[in-house]
């Protein structure tokens, strides 16, 4: 008996964050039809996050010196040779979307939040370093620094789930690496001491919450899960899941919760046990 051969269902495949930020952006085409031209130009018109992605930072970062077409293509080769940046993308937005209470919709960082907009301007910075394209980068970092006042050297390490707030102010140097699932605010600096070329700047791991203003300093390692207070400089060496706070930081207590990245709260009281 000859059977007839089944058609396997196509499977398609499902982008929800995709999905999610296009859902984002036809509310704002409905609720505010002034902004069809960025709403279509930057999301609806595209195929994919990625495209939307890379025409978003490149209207951001367009200037007479390099336009934004040239910053445009130069992305899409980048995205096409590192997949694993739209990956982070969406990791960081999905991280922005679940911690930052002022963020309501998906599409929202894409179109508006210059903290997210300056972490994917560096990742594809970070991606040309990588690649022997020194100058490009190092272009990049200076047009995101005067765009959206993050400073962040396109060698750093940088992971997955990163959540910038407000972003204005930060600097992060040349030999940082920066784990998956950090949470920063503004004015934060991880900074170098001396100027020797060796590695001289702070290692920060998985689930840290660094508060507004915090310096740390120096090849340094910050601890899995903990969290620096607001104001903070910090000059030694951080345990794992431990709160530090103080000029210069010392460990107050535990972090008090399992990932302080997650919970976002960087409000530490220092009391004087003298007092």
């Amino acid at each position: 008996m000859t059977g007839i051969a089944k058609k396997s269902p196509q499977i398609q495949s499902v982008d929800p964050v995709w999905e999610a930020v296009r859902a984002g952006a036809q509310d704002i085409l409905d609720r505010e039809p002034s902004l069809a031209n960025l709403v279509l130009a930057s999301i609806l018109n595209h195929d994919s996050f990625e495209a939307a992605l890379a025409h978003r930072l490149a209207a951001r970062l367009d200037h007479e010196d390099v336009s934004a077409d040239i910053i445009r293509q130069a992305f899409a080769d980048i995205v096409r040779d590192h997949p694993e940046i739209g990956e982070a993308a969406r990791a960081d937005l999905a991280a922005t979307l679940e911690r930052d209470p002022a963020c309501h919709r998906a599409v929202e960082p894409l179109l508006y939040f210059k903290g997210y907009q300056a972490i994917q301007t560096h990742r594809f910075a970070h991606a040309m370093h990588r690649d022997g394209r020194g100058d490009f980068a190092l272009y990049l970092q200076s047009r995101s620094s005067q765009v959206f006042q993050v400073d962040i050297n396109p060698a750093v390490v940088m992971g997955k789930g990163i959540m910038l707030d407000h972003g204005t102010g930060l600097v992060i140097g040349e030999t940082a690496v920066i784990g998956d699932n950090v949470s920063m605010l503004q004015n934060v600096t991880l900074g170098g001491t001396g100027k020797s070329d060796e590695d001289r700047h702070p290692k920060i791991g998985n689930g840290v919450l660094i508060g507004a203003g915090a310096k740390v300093l120096g090849n340094i390692k910050v601890g899995d899960c903990s969290r620096i207070g607001a104001g903070s400089v910090v000059l030694k060496e951080v345990p794992p899941r431990s709160t530090v706070a103080g000029v210069p930081a010392k460990v107050i207590g535990e972090a008090g919760c399992a990932q302080p990245a997650l919970v976002m709260d960087q409000m530490v009281l220092v009391y004087d046990q003298n007092g």
